[in-house]
Formats: structure tokens, C-alpha cells, sequence
């Protein structure tokens, strides 16, 4: 009797064994649902998240560029202005050295009388 008692009580423990390790499967199959699920998610919100940043930067480039265009025109504009200063000043520097050969003569000439 006490061998039959024992055989119930091992099959007892096998069949709330073997319930636990279902009820085990199915909470590692439904985790494992919900993560798969939360993987695409994420996936979905990385690539949105690429595909934005693409596009800012993508204006950011644009952007850029122009702004290049814009300074170089600018500093054309300010080259063109240092160059015509600088030929007034060489025009200026001329003048002023032939007004002083000028006066330089003139001064010699008087002395000379």
C-alpha cells in the first residue's frame, strides 16, 4: 500500500510538474511575442528616426552650401572694393610723388637765381 501511496504522490508531482512547465512555455512564449513585438516597434521608430535625420541634414547641406555662396559673393565684393582702394591709393601715392619732384625742382630752380 505504501508503494501505491508513493506512485500517487510522484504522479501528482509529475502532472503539477508538467502543468508548471506549460504554464512556463506559455509566459515564455507570450514574453517572447511582446518583444517581438517591441523589436519592430523600435525598428520602425529607428528608421523613421534615420529617415528625418536624413532629411535635416540633407537641408542642413543645402543650407550650408548656400551660405558659402552667399559669403564668397561677399567677400568678391569686398575684394573688388580693397582693389579699386588700393589703386586709389597708388594713384594717390603717384601724384603726390610727382607734386614733390615738381616743387623739389621748383625749390632748386629758385635757388638757383
Amino acid at each position: 500500500m505504501e508503494m501505491a501511496a508513493t506512485e500517487k504522490r510522484l504522479d501528482d508531482l509529475n502532472a503539477r510538474m508538467s502543468e508548471g512547465f506549460t504554464r512556463v512555455h506559455r509566459e515564455v512564449d507570450s514574453l517572447d511575442a511582446r518583444m517581438t513585438e517591441g523589436f519592430t516597434r523600435v525598428h520602425r521608430e529607428v528608421d523613421s528616426l534615420d529617415a528625418r535625420m536624413t532629411e535635416g541634414f540633407t537641408r542642413v547641406d543645402g543650407d550650408i552650401k548656400e551660405l558659402r555662396r552667399e559669403t564668397n559673393t561677399r567677400f568678391e565684393s569686398v575684394d573688388a572694393r580693397f582693389d579699386a582702394m588700393h589703386r586709389t591709393m597708388m594713384r594717390g601715392f603717384f601724384a603726390l610723388g610727382g607734386i614733390m619732384v615738381t616743387l623739389f625742382l621748383a625749390l632748386a630752380g629758385l635757388q638757383g637765381f
